[in-house]
């Protein structure tokens, strides 16, 4: 019988040799229906990019304040350009679509602000390649990234600068000149860091250049450096200090702080997913609103780390007063200092009528006659 079997299988491996690469796909179908498979290979599910993905209510109604903004009836001295111009950060990808959407629906309006958008653009386009002549100019990388703080300083960093960088590093690396391809690379880069320092709160800055980093343990350490107190070598120059410094004395020191508070950054992160959270991403990395949760739980894990779980009460209460009225707990240990120096504090001494503020009495209430 084992004989028998193992010839059966030899004959049918002879026979399988011998199909033609469609008889044996038409084998391969009836086995699967055989098997309970209809034998159709199902088309993997393509992904929608941004640009194809449909323009949900929400999108729309998350636009409106905008086109107010931006669509006619204007103020006396405007015009679509001018609206443009002074509202082109607020056209983002999303809105262009919105707009995209409306003039194709037939609104005169937004298809007159896609037009002055598109000269708006070309015209930053030629603005952004004399800047990056002038900076390619200057020889030398180190003046080259002088150049780009300079630029910064000015106002005159945007999106089509940063984009022409990044295709002019494109350009270079697919014609094998890696060299030019690293050096544009650092620009863009410099240019991005100097761009968010001239436009942006700490909190901000930091947001941006997490959403920048595609590694989890490289997002950790920023965070990391972000969170840390230390100490202010630099005291704030405030009336308390400046008087102490005129009498020779050493000015207050300041407690050891963070560049960036969690709880500051924590509010940032609520800040961009409220305004920006609808924006969607043509890449693996997700949406934004995806993006910005999974950085705002890593900060969580980081801040837990550093501080413990949340602030203390004084904590809370000594941040929400600071520089602006003196902490109860700062009376408390005045108060105690006070004590142990044999005094007492002004508003500890009942008997202290000298300290009673002219016009009321140890009660506190107003004398009114004699």
């Amino acid at each position: 019988a084992e004989a028998a079997r193992l010839a059966a299988a030899e004959a049918d491996a002879d026979a399988g040799r011998k199909l033609s690469g469609a008889e044996i796909l038409k084998k391969a179908g009836a086995i699967d229906a055989a098997a309970g498979f209809d034998g159709v290979v199902q088309e993997e599910t393509k992904k929608v990019n941004f640009y194809e993905s449909e323009l949900t209510p929400e999108i729309r109604m998350s636009y409106e304040d905008t086109l107010k903004k931006v669509l006619p009836p204007y103020a006396a001295g405007e015009t679509t350009a001018s609206v443009v111009f002074n509202y082109y950060d607020q056209f983002d990808a999303q809105f262009v679509k919105v707009l995209t959407e409306r003039a194709t629906n037939g609104d005169d309006d937004s298809t007159a602000l896609l037009g002055a958008l598109a000269m708006e653009q070309q015209n930053r386009l030629t603005v952004a390649t004399e800047s990056l002549k002038s900076i390619l100019a200057q020889g030398e990388p180190g003046r080259m990234m002088g150049a780009i703080v300079k630029l910064a300083r000015e106002g005159k960093i945007d999106e089509p600068f940063l984009l022409l960088l990044e295709a002019n590093a494109t350009q270079a690396r697919d014609a094998g000149a890696h060299g030019p391809a690293e050096l544009m690379d650092q620009l863009r880069k410099r240019a991005i860091e100097e761009k968010d320092k001239q436009a942006s709160s700490k909190e901000i800055v930091l947001i941006r250049k997490l959403l920048r980093e595609d590694s989890a343990a490289e997002r950790e350490k920023i965070l990391e450096d972000a969170f840390t107190p230390r100490d202010q070598f630099l005291v704030a120059g405030t009336p308390e200090n400046a008087q102490r410094a005129l009498d020779g004395e050493v000015p207050e020191e300041q407690k050891p702080m963070p560049d960036v508070p969690p709880p500051d950054f924590v509010n940032a992160c609520k800040a961009v997913m409220l305004n920006f959270g609808n924006l969607e991403t043509d890449d693996e990395r997700g949406d934004l609103a995806t993006r910005i949760k999974t950085i705002a739980s890593e900060a969580e894990v980081v801040a837990t780390r550093i501080f413990g779980k949340g602030m203390s009460l004084r904590e809370q209460q000594d941040r929400a007063w600071k520089e602006q009225t003196t902490s109860i707990f700062d009376l408390e240990t005045m108060e105690i200092n006070a004590e142990r120096m044999g005094e007492s504090a002004p508003w500890a001494n009942p008997d202290a009528d000298d300290d009673i503020i002219p016009g009321f009495d140890a009660s506190g209430k107003m004398k009114i006659g004699g």
